[in-house]
Parts: C-alpha cells; sequence; structure tokens
C-alpha cells in the first residue's frame, strides 16, 4: 500500500466520509454490534458540524484516496462529565477520539488515528459500545485503560477508555 496522509475533512469529503461511515456500519453489523450505529448514527449533520468546528479527519493515500475518517475535539466532553464503575485516571485537560470508520481495504487505521492524536496530546479519551469488541480489543492493545461506563445524551451506555503520557509510545 502507499503511503498515508491525516488531513483536515472539508465539505467536499461528506460523500466520501459518510461512504465510510457506511462501510464501518456495515463491518460492526457483520461482527455482532447491531447496536452502536443503528438507526443511521452518525447522521450526516454531526459530521457537518464536525468538518465546521475542524474535528474531522480523513486518513488517504498519498494519491488522495479516502480510506478511514474520525473526529478528534478537545475536550471537556458533556458525555464524559459523570462516570459509573470506575474514575478517569486523571483530571487534566484532554482531547476524544468519536467516529472512527474505515475502509474495508485499510489497516493500521486505529494505530495511525491514536500517533495523530498524540500529537495534540498526551491525554485521549474514547468510549465504545460493549458489543464492539474490535475496538475494545484495539484499545487494550494500544495501552488504554477501561475507566468506567459513560452514557450518552439519550441514555445509551459506552464503555470509557482513556490513554494517557504513560501509556506506550505509538509511532507512525
Amino acid at each position: 500500500m502507499s503511503n498515508t496522509i491525516i488531513r483536515p475533512a472539508t465539505p467536499a469529503d461528506i460523500d466520501d466520509i459518510m461512504r465510510l461511515i457506511e462501510e464501518g456500519r456495515k463491518k460492526m453489523m457483520d461482527e455482532g454490534n447491531t447496536n452502536q450505529w443503528a438507526n443511521g448514527h452518525p447522521r450526516q449533520e454531526v459530521v457537518e458540524e464536525d468538518i465546521a468546528r475542524g474535528n474531522s479527519y480523513l486518513l488517504t493515500t498519498d494519491e488522495g484516496i479516502p480510506l478511514a475518517t474520525f473526529a478528534l475535539m478537545a475536550g471537556p466532553d458533556p458525555t464524559y462529565a459523570h462516570i459509573d464503575g470506575g474514575s478517569w485516571l486523571n483530571d487534566e485537560p484532554y482531547y476524544v477520539i468519536h467516529r472512527i470508520a474505515s475502509s474495508a481495504k485499510a489497516r493500521g487505521v486505529m494505530r495511525q488515528v491514536i500517533a495523530y492524536a498524540l500529537t495534540k496530546t498526551r491525554n485521549i479519551r474514547i468510549d465504545t459500545h460493549k458489543d464492539n469488541q474490535t475496538m475494545r480489543a484495539l484499545l487494550t492493545k494500544y495501552g488504554f485503560a477501561y475507566c468506567g461506563i459513560i452514557y450518552l445524551a439519550n441514555g445509551d451506555e459506552r464503555l470509557a477508555f482513556q490513554l494517557t503520557d504513560s501509556g506506550p509510545a505509538i509511532e507512525n
């Protein structure tokens, strides 16, 4: 595979981003995670808002072929204000990774996303559905600590994880 680039998404990327999200949704369904991105979530309006705020990114080949998308934003995230069954590793400023989706052809996406996030912060939070076994395994692989359960605005539970500067080094 050619080299990859992570760049901020633009409004012109919306169709590619929504296609990647649909591929991610299908992969989750195929793996038995039928609840996480059900009912059209994440909606295009949410992605457009991410783009407008400068929080949406694309991982592309150096030829510009989209391989993955994700949102990366500075906290605080309101859904992380309360955590049950545990606690955050610290109360320091953090960034949050949301809405990671990739092409079926893409490999090493999570490693690249984390490496990119670590260029912005040494304190990353992320959440996932309990049925998302693939994401849970990747978070463990890359040194994220399970911290407890958070609740989305609609009341849905998510498993919450955090990586701090004491976590393993991840190289591009």
